[in-house]
C-alpha cells in the first residue's frame, strides 16, 4: 500500500501472519544507493522468520525506491518517513508491540528512529540492529549512528566487509552496549541467514504485547 509520508507516498509491502497478530514489526532494507530494497534477501528473510512467529510486517520502500516518491536523504527524510509510519500503524494496531529492525543502512534509520520514540517517551518494545555502519564506512560515506539504544539486539557479521568489526564495536564501547557476533559471517551473512533468523526471532518473541 502507499502512506502519505513528508516528501509524498511510500511505498510499504504488508506481510500477515496465519495467527492472530502478537505485534508489528517494521523492517527496513538496505542502502538504497547501492541497489538495496524492500525485496533485498536479508528482509525477507527476517519477515519470513517473524512472520511464522505471529508479527505483522511492514517492510517500508526508502525514498526514491519503488513507488517510494522523494530522493535518498542520507537517513534525515528516512528517519522522518518511518516515524510516519510508526504513528500509522500504532494508531491502526492499538496495544500490539512495535518493533523496529533494519539491516545496514536501515538498521542505521531504525536506530534514529529508536531514539526519537525514545525521546518522545513513546519507545518501541523491540530493536534490532544487523550489520549496522557506523563512522565512515565503504565508499566514503559517514554515519553518525545514535549510540545507547537501550535493549537493542545488534548483531554483526565476523567478517563484514563493509562495516568492520572493529567499527561496530567502536559504537558499542561508550554505552557497553552487547553486540552479537555471529562467526565466519560476511555483511549480507551468506550462509549465515538461519542464524540471523533465529537471533533476531528470538529477541523479538518475548512478552510481545505491549500497552503502547
Amino acid at each position: 500500500m502507499l502512506v502519505d509520508g513528508p516528501a509524498g507516498p511510500i511505498e510499504v509491502l504488508f506481510d500477515q501472519p496465519t495467527k492472530p497478530a502478537v505485534g508489528v514489526a517494521i523492517v527496513a532494507h538496505p542502502q538504497p544507493l547501492l541497489g538495496g530494497d524492500a525485496r533485498h534477501k536479508v528482509p525477507q528473510v527476517l519477515t519470513r522468520g517473524l512472520c511464522d512467529a505471529g508479527w505483522l510486517v511492514a517492510r517500508p520502500n526508502f525514498r526514491g525506491v519503488g513507488r517510494s516518491a522523494g530522493t535518498h536523504d542520507n537517513g534525515d527524510g528516512e528517519t522522518d518517513d518511518l516515524l510516519v509510519l510508526c504513528d500509522l500503524l500504532r494508531h491502526q494496531h492499538p496495544g500490539l508491540a512495535l518493533a523496529l529492525v533494519g539491516f545496514s543502512f536501515g538498521a542505521f534509520v531504525q536506530a534514529r528512529v529508536a531514539q526519537a520514540l525514545a525521546e518522545a517517551g513513546a519507545p518501541a518494545s523491540r530493536v534490532a540492529l544487523v550489520g549496522m555502519p557506523f563512522g565512515e564506512v565503504e565508499g566514503q560515506r559517514r554515519y553518525d549512528t545514535p549510540q545507547g539504544i537501550a535493549d537493542a539486539l545488534v548483531v554483526h557479521g565476523e567478517y563484514d566487509e563493509r562495516v568492520p568489526l572493529q567499527a561496530i564495536l567502536d559504537w558499542a564501547r561508550p554505552h557497553a552496549q552487547p553486540v552479537v557476533v555471529v562467526p565466519g559471517a560476511d555483511h549480507v551473512f551468506t550462509g549465515r541467514l538461519k542464524v540471523l533468523r533465529r537471533l533476531v526471532t528470538a529477541h523479538l518473541t518475548p512478552n510481545p504485547r505491549h500497552s503502547r
